[in-house]
């Protein structure tokens, strides 16, 4: 029964310690490029948008196209750094816990 205890108050703190972790996702910031830096998305550690930036050479109507796939891969670039992120703060919280296959954190 001790074992139990002492397994319930560690999945009790794991919890808690996924919830601040999740928390802090939230704030953090991550920033991916594209186009040699002249189009740059941040997104926060859970991959909401929050800002893109455009240098003004970029801003020419014949330009639209290219301009608009930059903006995909600057967002797309930014979005993978961030879960990279999540799922290196991920492991390091968890210890290298072993996971079941195809198992993703935070659940």
């Amino acid at each position: 029964m001790k074992n139990m205890a002492n397994m319930l108050k560690q999945a009790q703190e794991m919890q808690e310690k996924l919830q601040r972790m999740q928390e802090e996702m939230e704030e953090m910031e991550v920033m991916g490029t594209a186009g040699g830096g002249m189009v740059s998305a941040t997104v926060t550690g859970k991959g909401k948008l929050r800002r893109v930036t455009v240098d003004p050479a970029l801003l020419v109507a014949d330009e639209k196209e290219v301009l608009e796939d930059l903006v995909v891969a600057a967002v797309n670039d930014a979005q993978g750094k961030a879960e990279a992120r999540l799922q290196e703060e991920t492991q390091k919280l968890m210890g290298g816990l072993p996971l079941p296959p195809g198992m993703k954190l935070p659940f």
